[in-house]
């Protein structure tokens, strides 16, 4: 898409790995992430840092949204404020209908319970198994979760409920086969819930 429009892009490495406090994965894990995201870029560029937050994000916990703060960083759809359907509506106007269905695709490290720590290895068994049971059951909301007491697959409930037994076995088969699964884990599967591997440690 950069080159079909012309745009500048630069691909940068956070660097998030080399942080041990996002590996940790604490609550606040993505003020950690976006610290390390948002550094990377100041120190490639003096420019003004923009963010494709809007308006649906407020109303969630976003640790991310104070590291982005401690840079200066704007976010345009929040300023004008615009959600994310009219994000998408922005999109099919500016005839990018491709861009305007994607479905959300929030990091793999989401997917990992809190206080579970951050691993590669793991975050390639939480895509490799996403992938399968998308491509698989042809959905496009598949969430694979890494819970300290079960994997968990995650679909939409109208989905989930067609799914027959026999194909459910066959699924924690090839979960459990995959490279680096978690040993000793069950795997359960269930209705999406946005978030549901955050745990919101209390005092």
């Amino acid at each position: 898409m950069a080159a079909r429009l012309g745009w500048l892009l630069t691909l940068v490495h956070a660097g998030e790995f080399d942080n041990p406090r996002y590996l940790s994965n604490p609550v606040n894990r993505c003020f950690h992430c976006k610290t390390n995201l948002y550094a990377a870029i100041r120190a490639r560029s003096d420019r003004q840092i923009l963010s494709g937050a809007n308006m649906d994000d407020l109303g969630e916990y976003r640790p991310g949204l104070a590291a982005a703060r401690q840079f200066g960083v704007r976010h345009p759809y929040v300023e004008a404020g615009i959600n994310k359907a009219q994000v998408r509506q922005i999109a099919r106007d500016l005839g990018l209908s491709d861009v305007s269905v994607l479905p959300a695709s929030p990091c793999l490290s989401s997917r990992i319970e809190t206080g579970i720590p951050i691993d590669q290895d793991m975050l390639g068994f939480i895509h490799h198994v996403e992938r399968m049971v998308s491509d698989r059951l042809t959905l496009q909301t598949v969430r694979c979760r890494v819970r300290a007491s079960a994997i968990v697959i995650e679909m939409d409930s109208g989905s989930l409920s067609l799914v027959a037994e026999s194909e459910r076995q066959a699924l924690t088969s090839l979960v459990q086969s995959a490279a680096h699964c978690p040993a000793g884990l069950p795997v359960r599967f269930e209705a999406y819930r946005n978030g549901s591997a955050f745990l919101l440690q209390r005092a």
